[in-house]
């Protein structure tokens, strides 16, 4: 059997990337979750999780895939990534177009680090590299006032990178002022059903013709591969991540998603977006009006941004949000899992927990909450659920 892949697919849906005018498929196969891909050394992975990784690969390439998505930060998913592509499958390097991330402090670490990433992917050349995790100010000035970007702009112009983008989990205010630097050709973001935060942040991006990459709707998108009986009820006949993908592709500003597929099953779900009732089927829409409905006002409509940066340091956005999964949406599971991963001290998932002294912290003074909304209730019976020292330590 032929190792070429087929750069389209009649199966697969496929969008123009923004301004880097390289036409993806709206899925993107992700790098994230192989097996034992977080073990060291970073550069032996494990056998197991070459074969597993290799037939995903081949499966969803053969269903019209042609966009892979890693980063140095996924421990050994680049070395992984570098021998299927290479020495397992022997694709053609112009049979899919490859991203991979990194994350800086000075501009000296830039050079170095690509080269390691070139050598660990067999390539010379990435399709598409992202400064991973512009997160906050200081992330920011890693990125610009440390030069970072400027050296990854000059790889750009030397062939070695052919577009430059960003990654973020970070604030409503920095990924403004990040795509305002008219320094990126793309964006990778949080936006999904159960995310919907950075709709302006979406609308900027599609003011500067970038193209937006969407990342983790499965998992972080409320873990949607173990969605309650409410929720797979109420989007049949899709199921909970067809339905997803469906309503983020129901926006022509997005382009692609990315799927941490690591089963032959999950490329199989992934195919039943593209058949039958697709997005652009009215029963998408008529779905999320049922998915808004579960969520009375006034807490539907709260615009939580007001609390953004606060001085207690309490992400409130995300902590309410995900008390509106949990309350309304049976999604204990998913609220108890990602609960306990925030941290002051962690950029990509930054939050203080609302204790008493933190809750005192929080700044109410000039802002409207509607009536009936307690935060500090809210925030306190989040907490006494599903605060978990055990599982927080070790995040």
């Amino acid at each position: 059997m032929s190792k070429e892949i087929k750069r389209f697919n009649e199966n697969m849906e496929y969008r123009r990337f923004g301004k880097t005018e390289i036409i993806l498929s709206a899925i993107t196969l992700g790098g994230m979750r192989y097996f034992e891909g977080w073990s060291e050394p970073r550069n032996s992975p494990h056998a197991k999780m070459i074969e597993q990784c290799a037939e995903i690969t081949k499966l969803s390439l053969d269903a019209g895939i042609n966009h892979i998505e890693t980063a140095y930060g996924y421990g050994r998913s680049e070395h992984c990534y570098g021998i299927v592509l290479n020495d397992v499958l022997k694709y053609p390097r112009n049979s899919y177009f490859l991203m991979t991330k990194g994350h800086f402090q000075k501009k000296e670490e830039v050079r170095p680090r690509i080269e390691e990433q070139l050598k660990a992917l067999k390539t010379d050349y990435f399709d598409f590299y992202a400064w991973h995790g512009i997160n906050n100010e200081e992330t920011f000035n890693a990125a610009f006032k440390e030069g970072t970007v400027e050296e990854l702009l000059k790889l750009r112009d030397e062939g070695i990178i052919k577009h430059v983008g960003f990654s973020t989990h970070g604030m409503r205010d920095i990924l403004l002022k990040t795509v305002a630097t008219n320094l990126f050709e793309f964006a990778n973001i949080h936006y999904y059903y159960f995310n919907q935060r950075h709709r302006l942040v979406v609308d900027e991006i599609m003011k500067k013709d970038m193209g937006l990459f969407i990342i983790s709707p499965n998992d972080k998108g409320g873990q949607l591969f173990n969605a309650p009986k409410k929720i797979k009820d109420i989007v049949k006949p899709f199921t909970p991540i067809q339905w997803n993908a469906n309503f983020c592709l129901s926006f022509p500003e997005v382009h692609t998603l990315s799927f941490g597929m690591t089963e032959a099953s999950h490329v199989e779900e992934m195919k039943g977006i593209f058949k039958a009732m697709t997005h652009k089927e009215d029963k998408v829409l008529e779905i999320k009006k049922k998915m808004d409905e579960q969520v009375p006002e006034p807490y539907r409509s709260f615009d939580f941004y007001m609390f953004d940066n606060d001085p207690s340091k309490i992400n409130v956005g995300n902590f309410f949000r995900i008390w509106l999964m949990w309350k309304f949406y049976d999604m204990e599971d998913y609220a108890a899992y990602r609960y306990n991963m925030y941290s002051p001290n962690n950029h990509f998932i930054f939050s203080a927990y609302p204790t008493e002294d933190n809750l005192r912290k929080l700044n109410f003074k000039g802002k409207i909450i509607p009536e009936g909304i307690d935060i500090i209730s809210i925030l306190k019976e989040l907490h006494k659920k599903f605060y978990d020292p055990k599982k927080h330590q070790k995040t």
